[in-house]
């Protein structure tokens, strides 16, 4: 039966719910910038009630539950936002320093080298023995290859910094990865009896779910959604099983996690690699499956995919440095294939990475189909023989005595052309054909050398190739003006840098012959065949250049308007997100007063039942 210890309870049970209000509230008020932190607010019930005659007496108020007011659904919205924006964030930053590498459009670049290495060659056609144009000539020639070596050396550099971070960031994701499989098994134990809500540590676990989402775009997966509309409509929580994954792969299930493995010691050039080991400690490769977030980004900039030469096979920085190195070889290539046709006393190529027995079609290497002329001058720059070389799907350098043969039945390959006893002049005279003033080689060290004999040397003879179509001279790199073969290895010819006096602005060794210079000029609007490796092209030097400035230009254009886009998308859902579990001071402070109200009443029963008691106890006595 009630009794007056039962109101007693009653005041009691007033002040307590009053104090608990008091303590979340300044709990929030305390925390009401700490990031993550989500406000919480007291739900209170009538406590069960005392049957008693004629009816139910109350019995005062219950705490049922301390609940956090977050909504699971706009959290995975934010989250998504979230991981976007880094993702974003870090593509135009980065597109943006790539940038900087082409200033084409303040007139200052590769380009505007280029124009001037041009140039230099136009003023030495105009006046072809003049050696102070020809030290600015190969001035010219420097200042544009160490342009481009330099360029390529920063998208390197850019590229090995974005490699650095990625294994920086795949180490947080780890860190972050064990951090929430703790912090699953402390909310288990927490909330184990189904009285408790562990809120301070699901707000920690959902700021590193975010921190995670951000750098790699992960998922987090949990068995239900529960809503709590009696309490406050905005809350919709998770519960049950607990998952997170990145790319279709578990990082964190429950309370156990599956780090990211990091390996740079099993390709050439060091780069992190990433893998997810299994259970049967079987390694799978993973860097194509972080998609999103920034580390999605870093990657899909640096590359994901190592080939077996070290190189990325993907990635957009990667792509840059291919197109510079596709730029710089056909420059090379074309640039050689018209120098050749200047008279020299010797060739020798470059080391050529195939065989002398392989097919040079085959080689994968810029070779065409056609042919190309070696001509010979005497020393007035008169032609005293010529001789076409054909290149068809079976010729090879050296095949000696092999059965591979043309229809003339002259062996089918370069050497044995040059070598082939033939009348060039249809003179009936066999001691000024090339076959008796050239002397070919294919020597051991991979090269191949072509020279005149000691006679026709001492005469001032000289020789030189060219070409109609076949690029033989410029891949070879027969009496070449660049060396190297890409944008990290292009340089004018040591012995032009060493002494520009060697330098040839003619075609033939006639005096005031100025053909060669003439035609460099005309290479600037001539149609370059440039060849990647997997495809092939055919365009000037100015608009493949143009075009590869375009590209970076388009891709951060577009990252950039993307960026606006995503940063106002994510603005508004963080709005949205705020506007729930953010602690609003004005709100905390009204609560707080209506706390303190709340225990002054509750404290007023208790002083009134406190006078009650006196009185009955006065009567007593």
């Amino acid at each position: 039966m009630g009794s007056i210890f039962n109101a007693l309870h009653i005041g009691y049970s007033g002040l307590n719910a009053a104090q608990i209000g008091i303590d979340t509230t300044g709990h929030n008020i305390a925390n009401a910038e700490t990031e993550g932190y989500t406000r919480q607010r007291v739900v209170t019930a009538a406590a069960t009630p005392i049957s008693i005659d004629p009816g139910q007496r109350g019995n005062g108020t219950q705490i049922t539950e301390i609940a956090r007011i977050f909504d699971q659904f706009v959290f995975n919205r934010y989250t998504s936002a979230s991981q976007s924006k880094d993702y974003s964030d870090a593509m135009t930053k980065n597109l943006q320093e790539l940038s900087t590498y082409f200033p084409e459009i303040d007139k200052v670049g590769i380009k505007n080298d280029l124009q001037n290495y041009f140039n230099s060659w136009q003023s030495l056609a105009n006046n072809p023995g003049n050696s102070s144009l020809k030290v600015d000539l190969a001035q010219q020639a420097q200042n544009l290859t160490q342009h481009i070596n330099s360029t390529r050396t920063q998208i390197t550099g850019l590229q090995s910094s974005l490699n650095d971070q990625v294994a920086v960031n795949i180490n947080e994701v780890n860190r972050i990865a064990e951090q929430i499989a703790g912090l699953n098994k402390s909310i288990n134990v927490a909330e184990s009896g189904g009285l408790n809500n562990a809120n301070d540590l699901r707000d920690q676990r959902n700021q590193l779910e975010l921190t995670m989402s951000k750098l790699v775009g992960s998922k987090v997966t949990i068995g239900q959604i529960q809503s709590n509309t009696g309490v406050n409509s905005s809350i919709a929580e998770g519960n049950g099983s607990y998952t997170i994954q990145i790319g279709g792969f578990n990082i964190v299930d429950g309370s156990n996690f599956h780090p990211i493995g990091i390996e740079s010691t099993g390709n050439k050039n060091g780069y992190n690699d990433l893998y997810y080991e299994r259970q049967d400690g079987v390694k799978i490769p993973f860097s194509q499956n972080i998609t999103g977030g920034k580390v999605g980004a870093l990657l899909e900039l640096r590359g994901s995919n190592i080939g077996a030469n070290g190189e990325f096979e993907n990635g957009f920085l990667q792509e840059t440095v291919n197109n510079m190195d596709t730029f710089s070889k056909g420059l090379i290539e074309s640039t050689n294939s018209l120098y050749a046709q200047s008279s020299t006393s010797s060739m020798k190529s470059n080391l050529l990475g195939f065989s002398d027995k392989e097919a040079l079609l085959s080689t994968g290497e810029n070779f065409k189909e056609g042919t190309f002329n070696v001509v010979v001058y005497d020393i007035d720059g008169n032609v005293v023989a010529r001789r076409p070389i054909t290149i068809n799907s079976s010729t090879v350098m050296d095949n000696s005595g092999g059965a591979n043969v043309l229809s003339d039945g002259t062996g089918n390959s370069i050497v044995e052309q040059l070598k082939a006893h033939k009348d060039d002049n249809a003179d009936n005279n066999a001691l000024n054909d090339i076959n008796s003033i050239l002397t070919p080689s294919f020597n051991i060290d991979n090269t191949l050398q072509i020279g005149l004999n000691s006679g026709f040397a001492s005469q001032g003879y000289t020789f030189s190739i060219e070409d109609n179509g076949t690029n033989f001279a410029g891949v070879t790199g027969l009496s070449r003006f660049f060396d190297g073969n890409s944008a990290k290895n292009i340089t004018l010819n040591s012995d032009i840098k060493n002494d520009s006096s060697q330098l040839r602005a003619f075609k033939s060794p006639a005096n005031g012959d100025n053909q060669t210079a003439l035609d460099m000029v005309g290479l600037q609007f001539s149609s370059v065949a440039f060849n990647n490796g997997t495809a092939s092209s055919n365009e000037t030097l100015y608009s493949y250049f143009d075009s590869l400035v375009s590209k970076v230009g388009t891709k951060t254009n577009s990252a950039i308007l993307s960026n606006n886009s995503i940063t106002a998308q994510l603005n508004a859902v963080k709005q949205e997100y705020d506007s729930i579990g953010k602690v609003g001071i004005d709100e905390e402070m009204a609560n707080l007063i209506r706390y303190q109200t709340s225990y002054g009443a509750a404290a007023k029963v208790i002083t009134t039942i406190d006078q009650m008691m006196t009185t009955l106890l006065g009567i007593k006595a």
